[in-house]
């Protein structure tokens, strides 16, 4: 997207947010009324940074008109940086799922220009903290003391801050180093009140995602956010990966400490390493290695665990040399049923290993993705959905740039595209949802690491109806680990 077309659909977008929204007047579960109030506070700070929005494009075109085309180009810019800035900070602030999409939006589409993308970014791991009598209140109230006496040592300067809650560096009494997220307090509330307000959230999505369409993450979000407000089930879905990976020599899932958790508080071992950021500039083996364990750690998962963990952003990893990576929060996880992994299987077999798009037509009819009325040739088959199974198609090296993982994103949510008919026409069960969540998250990372590898050989590996021999040093590593477990 163009500058030009960004700024207008910004400003667009911007005049249209305040306008228009229908409140929702019960609870999900059906229990009660939301607090009116809050629905009616956080999207006031919406239109007031969409008309903010609004009114500095109208003055940005008025100093353009008379400018020449280089001036033109940097009041354009400071306008989108600008703009950015305002947005983020009513995001970051407003926590909530309205912040969630915020995070989204910095890593999935590597088509926003670059000063927003940054300034977003800044929304994975560093939203603005709250104050610390708040967190010795929730503390105090899930462990029964102030954290200076549950913990022997407390950091009151929380080490990341996010949409749910923020994490503080804390030892044990036995001498464990340890990470603690504690909730906000509220943000049930806020919750609550972005969930239930739909057209909120599609307004918010307009705004980042100018020309997609935002129902398939919005559906998505309403079904998973709800798990993440309770840490007991976070800890659950950990304790599952941390005991499948445990001894993995790349893999590293930090161990739950039970006795120190509860439905708000989470504590976990300390896991240190660079961020996704610092791997950027890191050698091109490095970030090569790190790429692969990505991809193995999430498509690993799905065959070997029936899980993943949800939110693929990379506020979540936590990097060391040699292609090792800590993968944190999971408060977003999905399990598969055995019924939906065979899907898969079947999917991949008719469309990569038997080229069979007549075959891979009827699964698309039998699971509801395309109804058997509509009427889609093969060819359209394969160049819609083709492009998902691209990087495992040929048993070949190939890049993973951020071109296309932009059109990736583009293929799954622009509606004004070639295939607007398939995609209008196409209506995906919850399972096929996260793992284009997943997919488009992933390849999204992978475009800034300049990802490139044989992926083809590596998914072998890891489909279990395939089960190929290691095919890089880490799959033979990790074949390695796996033959000891047994």
């Amino acid at each position: 997207m163009s500058r030009t077309r960004w700024v207008a659909a910004a400003g667009a977008a911007g005049a249209a947010v305040g306008a228009g929204l229908w409140w929702a007047t019960r609870r999900a579960d059906g229990s009660g009324p939301v607090d009116a109030a809050d629905r009616v506070q956080r999207t006031a700070r919406l239109a007031t940074a969409g008309a903010r929005a609004g009114t500095g494009y109208v003055a940005m075109r008025a100093r353009a008109v008379v400018a020449d085309p280089e001036r033109r180009e940097e009041l354009e810019a400071e306008y989108q940086l600008r703009t950015a800035e305002q947005v983020a900070a009513m995001l970051g602030g407003m926590k909530g799922a309205v912040m969630k999409l915020g995070q989204m939006a910095s890593y999935l589409d590597q088509g926003l220009p670059e000063p927003v993308r940054e300034v977003l970014a800044d929304l994975q791991s560093d939203a603005p903290p709250m104050a610390p009598e708040l967190v010795e209140e929730v503390v105090t109230r899930e462990l029964g003391g102030r954290p200076d006496v549950v913990f022997a040592e407390w950091d009151p300067v929380p080490l990341a801050a996010a949409s749910i809650g923020q994490v503080h560096r804390a030892r044990t009494h036995e001498g464990l180093e340890v990470a603690v997220k504690v909730q906000y307090p509220g943000v049930d509330r806020a919750i609550a009140a972005d969930l239930e307000n739909t057209d909120l959230l599609f307004q918010v999505m307009s705004f980042l995602f100018p020309g997609l369409e935002p129902g398939p993450i919005v559906a998505e979000l309403h079904e998973r956010i709800v798990e993440e407000l309770d840490y007991r089930i976070e800890a659950a879905h950990q304790r599952t990966f941390a005991a499948h990976y445990r001894g993995h020599p790349f893999i590293h899932v930090p161990e739950v400490v039970d006795t120190l958790s509860g439905a708000r508080v989470l504590t976990t071992e300390l896991a240190t390493g660079a961020r996704f950021a610092e791997v950027l500039e890191w050698d091109e083996d490095e970030r090569q290695l790190a790429a692969e364990c990505l991809y193995r750690f999430a498509f690993g998962s799905i065959y070997g665990l029936r899980a993943f963990n949800g939110d693929p952003h990379p506020g979540n990893y936590l990097f060391r040399p040699g292609g090792q990576v800590t993968f944190l929060d999971y408060g977003l996880c999905k399990r598969f049923s055995d019924d939906e992994v065979t899907v898969f299987e079947r999917m991949i077999r008719a469309m990569v290993l038997d080229r069979d798009l007549g075959a891979y037509r009827r699964i698309l009819g039998e699971i509801g993705i395309l109804p058997d009325s509509f009427d889609v040739d093969e060819d359209q088959i394969a160049e819609y959905f083709g492009h998902f199974y691209e990087f495992v198609m040929d048993d070949e090296v190939l890049e993973i740039t951020p071109e296309w993982s932009s059109r990736s994103v583009r293929a799954f949510f622009d509606l004004s595209g070639p295939h607007a008919e398939i995609m209008k026409a196409a209506n995906l069960p919850p399972s096929m949802v996260i793992i284009q969540r997943i997919n488009l998250g992933l390849f999204a990372l992978f475009g800034d690491l300049g990802a490139r590898n044989n992926w083809r050989r590596i998914a072998e590996e890891l489909w279990p109806f395939v089960d190929g021999e290691p095919s890089t040093p880490m799959g033979v590593a990790v074949a390695e680990w796996e033959r000891l477990r047994v």
